[in-house]
C-alpha cells in the first residue's frame, strides 16, 4: 500500500504500521512510517518545539446569518471599546464573544486596526511589540530582587532579541519612526 501526503492532510502527524508479506512475517517484516506535514514542521523561535497556540479563523468568509447589526453599528461598537482602553486583540475578542460578530473585516470591508487608524485611535506602538516590552520589564523587575535567577536572565536575553527583530521589521514597514530604538530605560514610557 502506497501511503501519499495528500491522504494525510486532516491530521499534523501520522505513525502508520505495515505488514510486509515479502519477508514472511517476524519483526522485520513491521515497518513504521511518519509523515509529517506542512502544519507540523512549524517550530517556536527558541526552543524547537511545536507551537501549540493559535486561532481558528471562521471557516466561511461571509457575512453570518443570525448577524442583525450593519457595518456602522459594527465599527463604532470598534470605536467605542477602543476609546474604553481595549487593545485590537481585546476589541476582537469582545465582539465575538458577547456580539457574535465571527470577523469585523467580512461585514465592515475593514480591520479593527484600520478602524482604528481612520479615528486617531492607534496607539504609538504595535501591541504584539508592546506586549514583549511589558514581559521584558516584568522579568527586569523581577531580577532586581533575584540576581541568581539565570534562568529568567537567559528568557530576557530572548525577549529582547524578539524584540530587536520586531522593531527592526517595524521600522522598515514604516510602523514606527526610523529612529525609534528600544531601551530598557524607558521601557516604561513606551507602555504608555
Amino acid at each position: 500500500m502506497v501511503v501519499t501526503t495528500s491522504h494525510l492532510r486532516s491530521c499534523y502527524r501520522h505513525t502508520a504500521m505495515f505488514i510486509s508479506t515479502a519477508y514472511g512475517g517476524g519483526e522485520d517484516s513491521v515497518l513504521e512510517l511518519t509523515v509529517q506535514t506542512e502544519e507540523d514542521q512549524m517550530a517556536r523561535m527558541h526552543t524547537r518545539r511545536k507551537g501549540q497556540s493559535g486561532s481558528n479563523r471562521p471557516s466561511a468568509l461571509r457575512v453570518p446569518d443570525w448577524l442583525d447589526r450593519d457595518a456602522e453599528w459594527v465599527e463604532n461598537k470598534v470605536i467605542e471599546l477602543a476609546k474604553a482602553g481595549n487593545t485590537p486583540s481585546m476589541i476582537g475578542l469582545i465582539l465575538r464573544d458577547q456580539y457574535g460578530i465571527p470577523l469585523v473585516k467580512v461585514i465592515t470591508g475593514k480591520s479593527i486596526l484600520t478602524i482604528l487608524k481612520e479615528n486617531d485611535l492607534e496607539r504609538r506602538v504595535p501591541e504584539d511589540l508592546r506586549n514583549l516590552i511589558a514581559k521584558a520589564l516584568t522579568i527586569r523587575r523581577h531580577m532586581e530582587e533575584h540576581r541568581k535567577d539565570f534562568v529568567s536572565k537567559r528568557a530576557l536575553q530572548l525577549i529582547e532579541s524578539k524584540i530587536h527583530r520586531l522593531s527592526k521589521y517595524y521600522r522598515r514597514q514604516g510602523v514606527l519612526p526610523n529612529d525609534w530604538k528600544y531601551s530598557p530605560d524607558q521601557a516604561a514610557v513606551l507602555l504608555r
